[in-house]
């Protein structure tokens, strides 16, 4: 049990304390005595500042004892700890709740977890027809050959663990031998995603004249999913490529309007593209330019 009151002697060796501390921490380091802690019966940490850049607030704290009924101090141990007010990393995050969508690269592997809520066992399981959530054909292979030496070039053969005619062959050729499918919470979490991101809430889907669900670019999804979602496959579009819900739309659509007409220019004011004969001055005589003299079309007589 813990005493409220340091023991008089250990509380006393501060200089003991100190001498630790110093030699633990850098040159210069060790500030002020902050503090003397009763951790237990004649034990007592002392506190002393840290100055050292970029450990705001922490402090080096040594722990000394004593026997029972002796008269000398000794060093018990001596580290670095933050205060109240320290300046500490942030927690430490797992790697499975860092991860966000498009961290991940070429040649990246991303294991899930066996229990995973967006998966439930396929029909039959395994690869093999057992019971169990199985690996997919292929992957443990892969993950084996990352410490083996492959030599550059070399195409990776995969093992066929399908036997021919076998009821998992049949599975496979009718989409039936998948390991695992996803679940109900995986196709709502799904559905919620692309809803959000593509959906009739979105801004250029209130904007738009008309919904994908009459787009002649719309490509139905199949299952369950064709009554409320398709992809788009319009190469100017927004969506293109892209998961979308039938009550999304944009400025694209299939039907939207009709291209119109260029607008024909009005006609010059002046024509230049056509000549007019201006006679320098009327004939009095009624007569052409032609008519006249060469001295009068100039004005002379």
């Amino acid at each position: 049990m813990r005493s409220r009151t340091p023991d008089r002697l250990c509380a006393e060796a501060v200089d003991l304390a100190r001498t630790a501390a110093e030699e633990a921490a850098a040159p210069g380091t060790v500030g002020e005595h902050v503090d003397a802690v009763a951790d237990g019966d004649r034990v007592v940490t002392h506190l002393f500042e840290c100055k050292e850049p970029g450990y705001r607030g922490w402090r080096w704290a040594v722990t000394v004892a004593r026997a029972s009924r002796a008269k000398h101090v000794t060093l018990d141990e001596s580290v670095l700890l933050p205060g109240p007010d320290a300046l500490l990393a942030p927690e430490w995050v797992s790697w499975s709740e860092r991860l966000r969508p498009g961290d991940m690269g070429p040649g990246d592997l991303l294991p899930t977890e066996a229990e995973d809520l967006r998966l439930d066992p396929g029909l039959f399981g395994g690869a093999d027809g057992a019971d169990g959530v199985g690996v997919a054909p292929g992957v443990a292979e892969l993950a084996d050959a990352e410490d083996a030496d492959v030599e550059p070039g070399s195409p990776a053969v995969q093992p066929d663990t399908t036997a021919r005619g076998s009821i998992a062959a049949v599975a496979d050729e009718l989409g039936l031998g998948r390991p695992r499918v996803l679940s109900r919470y995986g196709l709502h979490a799904a559905a919620d995603r692309w809803e959000e991101a593509y959906g009739p809430k979105t801004a250029m889907a209130q904007a738009a004249p008309a919904n994908c669900v009459s787009c002649g670019f719309l490509v139905p999804l199949a299952g369950s999913l064709r009554q409320a979602f398709g992809i788009c496959a319009n190469e100017f579009g927004p969506a293109d490529g892209h998961v979308v819900s039938l009550g999304y739309g944009c400025g694209g659509h299939s039907e939207a309007a009709i291209m119109p007409k260029p607008p024909r220019p009005a006609p010059p004011v002046i024509d230049e593209t056509v000549v007019d004969p201006l006679p320098l001055r009327p004939d009095r005589a009624g007569g052409s330019v032609e008519e006249s003299g060469p001295g009068e079309e100039f004005g002379h007589s």
